[in-house]
């Protein structure tokens, strides 16, 4: 039976994966670049972020360590403007609280999730948090998930990773772990045929724990 749940965070607990996204293309439109939506998606999957095509376009680093404040700023206002709820998240989290014990690894960094989870109940359910400071090598690599199950003192085998893009699927394949996909429009398009399940929202993991027994 899956005991331990690791749990993405942006696109399964909260939606910013697209506000994410636009803050990057804001700040690179600063000095004439488009980033292309699915390009984008391509390199976040191979672990490249947001200035993959600025370097290869020639542009020097610190320019884009320029652009990377402007996107911060940028991001962290639409995290306090737009909303960015799931719906049925906070509900679903209290029941499996009831059956696993859970944790959040996420490749976000941790002044940008402490800003998100000022005001909501969602950290009340998981034991701890990996936010991008705590680990070295940061998804598609299984170090945030080995991490994970290492603080957990969990197995591979009794753990499930809930996740939302490719990104994250192949991260928990290579630390061995089961991945459920919750489905984000934003990162639908990407490849999850290593998936061990592919779910519409995430009240569907439920079933799943129970159906592991």
């Amino acid at each position: 039976m899956k005991t331990s749940v690791l749990l993405d965070h942006d696109g399964v607990l909260v939606d910013t994966e697209l506000w994410y996204f636009t803050a990057g293309q804001r700040a690179l439109a600063d000095i004439g670049l488009t980033l292309d939506k699915h390009q984008y998606l391509r390199d976040m999957s191979q672990g490249r972020g947001t200035w993959a095509g600025a370097r290869a376009a020639g542009v020097d680093e610190q320019t884009i360590s320029r652009l990377r404040g402007i996107r911060d700023e940028l991001y962290q206002e639409y995290l306090r403007t737009e909303d960015i709820e799931i719906e049925g998240v906070v509900d679903t989290l209290a029941d499996l609280s009831t059956l696993v014990r859970m944790a959040i690894v996420t490749t976000a960094k941790r002044a940008d999730f402490e800003l998100i989870h000022e005001k909501r109940q969602i950290t009340r359910f998981v034991e701890f948090v990996l936010c991008r400071e705590d680990y070295q090598h940061s998804k598609p690599h299984p170090e945030p998930y080995l991490t994970g199950l290492h603080r957990l003192g969990a197995t591979p085998g009794e753990t499930l990773v809930v996740e939302d893009s490719s990104r994250g699927l192949r991260s928990a394949v290579a630390a061995g772990i089961d991945c459920v996909i919750v489905h984000n429009d934003f990162t639908a398009t990407q490849d999850f045929s290593r998936a061990s399940h592919r779910i519409g929202t995430l009240l569907e993991v439920k079933d799943i724990v129970i159906g592991s027994a």
